[in-house]
């Protein structure tokens, strides 16, 4: 992790498992993380990145979904840095 980013990778994980991941990593977030990237890879399909990318902009916790700067990232925002 660096500092305030944590990273999940979820590459063959099906979208139910990456789901149940992310939501327990946002739930069990410390206050010093402000911004989670997902490593979703694109390479496979797109599925997990919209699921991921549809299903978490509303989520409480998430300020707001960001598109990484590689195509097979998203970065999910807690909070401003």
């Amino acid at each position: 992790m660096r500092a305030g980013i944590y990273e999940i990778d979820l590459h063959g994980a099906s979208q139910q498992q990456a789901y149940a991941r992310i939501d327990a990593e946002l739930r069990c977030a410390r206050a010093s993380v402000y911004r989670i990237r997902i490593i979703h890879g694109y390479n496979g399909g797109t599925a997990l990145r919209d699921m991921i990318r549809k299903r978490f902009r509303s989520h409480p916790r998430v300020l707001r979904v960001e598109i990484g700067l590689n195509p097979g990232t998203t970065e999910l925002v807690l909070r401003e840095f």
